[in-house]
Protein backbone atom coordinates (compact mmCIF):
# COMPACT_ATOMS: atom_id res chain seq x y z
CA UNK A 1 0.00 0.00 0.00
CA UNK A 2 1.34 3.43 -1.02
CA UNK A 3 0.76 6.32 1.37
CA UNK A 4 0.48 9.82 0.00
CA UNK A 5 1.61 12.75 2.03
CA UNK A 6 -0.16 16.07 1.88
CA UNK A 7 2.23 18.97 1.86
CA UNK A 8 1.03 21.80 4.03
CA UNK A 9 3.52 24.42 2.82
CA UNK A 10 1.57 24.94 -0.44
CA UNK A 11 -1.11 27.08 1.21
CA UNK A 12 0.76 30.35 0.63
CA UNK A 13 1.50 29.59 -2.99
CA UNK A 14 -2.13 28.61 -3.57
CA UNK A 15 -3.29 31.80 -1.89
CA UNK A 16 -0.89 33.79 -4.07
CA UNK A 17 -2.22 32.16 -7.23
CA UNK A 18 -5.81 32.84 -6.20
CA UNK A 19 -4.93 36.48 -5.50
CA UNK A 20 -3.14 36.77 -8.82
CA UNK A 21 -6.13 35.24 -10.61
CA UNK A 22 -8.48 37.71 -8.94
CA UNK A 23 -6.25 40.66 -9.86
CA UNK A 24 -5.99 39.53 -13.49
CA UNK A 25 -9.75 38.97 -13.62
CA UNK A 26 -10.42 42.46 -12.24
CA UNK A 27 -8.00 44.03 -14.74
CA UNK A 28 -9.62 42.20 -17.66
CA UNK A 29 -13.07 43.22 -16.41
CA UNK A 30 -12.08 46.88 -16.16
CA UNK A 31 -10.53 46.80 -19.61
CA UNK A 32 -13.67 45.20 -21.02
CA UNK A 33 -15.92 47.81 -19.40
CA UNK A 34 -13.74 50.62 -20.73
CA UNK A 35 -13.98 49.13 -24.22
CA UNK A 36 -17.77 48.83 -23.87
CA UNK A 37 -18.00 52.49 -22.86
CA UNK A 38 -16.06 53.59 -25.93
CA UNK A 39 -18.01 51.28 -28.21
CA UNK A 40 -21.41 52.43 -26.90
CA UNK A 41 -20.66 56.13 -26.46
CA UNK A 42 -23.30 56.96 -29.06
CA UNK A 43 -25.87 54.54 -27.61
CA UNK A 44 -27.39 56.91 -25.07
CA UNK A 45 -30.90 56.44 -26.50
CA UNK A 46 -30.52 52.70 -27.17
CA UNK A 47 -33.27 50.26 -26.09
CA UNK A 48 -30.58 48.27 -24.21
CA UNK A 49 -30.12 49.52 -20.63
CA UNK A 50 -26.52 48.30 -20.41
CA UNK A 51 -25.58 50.26 -23.53
CA UNK A 52 -27.19 53.38 -22.05
CA UNK A 53 -25.23 52.86 -18.83
CA UNK A 54 -22.00 52.52 -20.82
CA UNK A 55 -22.81 55.72 -22.73
CA UNK A 56 -23.37 57.55 -19.43
CA UNK A 57 -19.97 56.34 -18.24
CA UNK A 58 -18.36 57.64 -21.40
CA UNK A 59 -20.04 61.04 -21.03
CA UNK A 60 -18.96 61.21 -17.39
CA UNK A 61 -15.33 60.87 -18.46
CA UNK A 62 -15.66 63.40 -21.31
CA UNK A 63 -17.46 66.52 -20.01
CA UNK A 64 -18.40 69.15 -22.57
CA UNK A 65 -21.13 71.65 -23.30
CA UNK A 66 -22.58 69.29 -25.91
CA UNK A 67 -22.68 66.37 -23.47
CA UNK A 68 -24.49 68.57 -20.91
CA UNK A 69 -27.15 69.44 -23.50
CA UNK A 70 -27.44 65.80 -24.50
CA UNK A 71 -27.81 64.73 -20.87
CA UNK A 72 -30.63 67.22 -20.31
CA UNK A 73 -32.51 65.74 -23.28
CA UNK A 74 -31.75 62.25 -22.04
CA UNK A 75 -33.16 63.02 -18.59
CA UNK A 76 -36.52 63.91 -20.15
CA UNK A 77 -36.49 60.74 -22.24
CA UNK A 78 -35.15 58.05 -19.84
CA UNK A 79 -37.93 55.86 -18.37
CA UNK A 80 -35.74 53.87 -15.93
CA UNK A 81 -35.36 55.60 -12.52
CA UNK A 82 -31.87 54.24 -11.74
CA UNK A 83 -30.47 55.38 -15.07
CA UNK A 84 -32.20 58.74 -14.67
CA UNK A 85 -30.56 59.17 -11.26
CA UNK A 86 -27.18 58.21 -12.72
CA UNK A 87 -27.67 60.73 -15.55
CA UNK A 88 -28.50 63.48 -13.03
CA UNK A 89 -25.23 62.78 -11.24
CA UNK A 90 -23.28 62.81 -14.51
CA UNK A 91 -24.94 66.09 -15.49
CA UNK A 92 -24.09 67.69 -12.13
CA UNK A 93 -20.47 66.52 -12.45
CA UNK A 94 -20.28 67.80 -16.04
CA UNK A 95 -21.68 71.20 -15.07
CA UNK A 96 -19.24 71.42 -12.16
CA UNK A 97 -16.32 70.59 -14.48
CA UNK A 98 -17.43 73.21 -17.00
CA UNK A 99 -17.71 75.91 -14.31
CA UNK A 100 -14.13 75.43 -13.13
Amino acid sequence: MVAFRVRRDNSWSTLGLVGLGMAVGAAVGLAGWSLAQRRHRRSLFSPDKLKRLAALGYLRAHPSVDSARLLRDYLHWEPHPLLRRRARGVLRRTERALRS
